[in-house]
């Protein structure tokens, strides 16, 4: 399969059941975070903190770079070793927001690597938010039925 397309994001990337969550915010603001407690409910992780995008057959791919394959920061324990998966298609984008619209607008999406992508916003370290992604990416694939 030839890419056609990739960037590189500032963002986490984990994989629920095959398909891929990216999570987007400024440093310090909860990507690892988000990403480890959706990996402690059965998530698998992809990357984290930066995540390689890239289309190939119209569909969108999230990879880790190879220098942090496989690794996670834990704040306050350090970088740690999970199991990974090389890639994974991506299906939702979750931008952090510590106040995000209570009732948005329509269904937001944002275009990467030429694919557009479903975009919700979340404040990542509520305690809710690793549901609230599951339920999103439910969702989403809901409304694509």
């Amino acid at each position: 399969m030839a890419i056609l397309s990739s960037e590189t994001l500032h963002a986490s990337c984990v994989a629920i059941d095959g398909r891929a969550v990216l999570v987007e915010g400024r440093s310090g603001e909860g990507k690892s975070d988000l990403a480890l407690r959706l990996i402690d409910r059965g998530a698998l992780l992809v990357s984290d903190d930066y995540t390689i995008c890239a289309r190939r057959d119209g569909m969108l791919y999230g990879a880790p770079p190879a220098t942090i394959a496989g690794k996670i920061e834990v704040r306050g324990i350090g970088l740690i070793t999970l199991p990974h998966a090389d890639s994974a298609p991506i299906a939702l984008l979750v931008t952090i927001l510590d106040d995000p619209p209570r009732m948005p607008e329509g269904p937001q999406s944002r275009r990467i690597a030429g694919v557009d992508v479903p975009v919700v916003a979340l404040p990542a370290l509520e305690p809710s938010a690793p549901i609230k992604v599951e339920l999103a990416l439910r969702h989403l694939t809901e409304l694509r039925r």
